[in-house]
């Protein structure tokens, strides 16, 4: 069976990235410096490398020819699937102390690992991604129709893809950053850490992740799965947030995203 032939129209168009504007009561300063690059057009490169280590292969192993025929097949074919939306702000850290944070003027982080992070900077980017679910949907069907293989590989795309959002995300922060001779953390998600999964509340509070089509579970998990949401600490260079690593400090024993 051609596994191709379960793609929906290639006539569906991929929507644009959102950005979108959450803070009402920043000062004008603060409003543009969290809008100046959220215009900019998304192109989303898939790394093939990246797909296959999500399926299990080493950096020095190659599949077989089926499975790369598959794989580059997807690759391609994944892209009429990905709806990526981004929603961020960019927000005073007001206070910190121990394991609380206070951004935004009421948004309250507690965890000892972004309050040391946030400790060294003076504003935060909050962010949420997501590449909306019609790819997930597709996986699923894929499943159900006992194309497990092909719903892997599939599975394994998306996650690529929903990280390279997040990318654009940092990148472009980065960049804005720089602009006003700042630098820029790592990229923090809550259940990282020591920072509970609970928190996405507080993130999700900050932003308008509804017009993402994006919801929370009770158990704060993400739908679609394929989203991220999470800060990017910003600071001057003294402060040295850019060479902050939050995994030296973590006590998570056998992490796989121990950085």
């Amino acid at each position: 069976m051609n596994p191709s032939t379960k793609w929906p129209s290639p006539g569906i168009a991929t929507a644009q990235p959102q950005a979108i504007r959450t803070h009402a009561t920043l000062d004008e300063r603060m409003v543009n410096y969290g809008m100046l690059a959220a215009s900019r057009p998304l192109d989303i490169s898939l790394d093939r490398r990246q797909v296959l280590k999500s399926l299990g292969y080493r950096s020095d192993s190659e599949p077989s020819p089926r499975i790369a025929s598959l794989v580059d097949e997807y690759i391609e074919n994944a892209r009429q699937l990905l709806e990526p939306r981004h929603a961020y702000a960019i927000t005073n850290v007001e206070w910190v102390h121990d394991s609380v944070a206070i951004v935004g003027g009421s948004t309250i982080f507690q965890s000892r690992v972004i309050a040391r992070l946030l400790e060294r900077c003076s504003m935060v980017a909050v962010f949420l991604v997501t590449i909306g679910n019609r790819l997930e949907e597709t996986a699923c069907r894929l499943a159900e129709d006992g194309l497990i293989l092909q719903s892997y590989v599939l599975d394994a795309i998306g996650s690529e893809a929903v990280e390279e959002v997040a990318q654009y995300v940092e990148d472009m922060t980065r960049e804005t950053a720089r602009a006003d001779g700042l630098v820029i953390g790592k990229r923090v998600s809550p259940g990282y850490c020591d920072w509970d999964i609970s928190q996405q509340n507080e993130i999700f509070k900050m932003l308008d992740a509804t017009s993402l089509g994006v919801q929370l579970t009770d158990q704060c998990l993400m739908v679609p799965q394929k989203s991220i949401s999470g800060i990017i600490g910003i600071g001057p260079p003294e402060g040295k947030v850019d060479e902050y690593n939050p995994c030296k400090t973590c006590t998570r024993q056998n992490c796989l995203g121990r950085r």
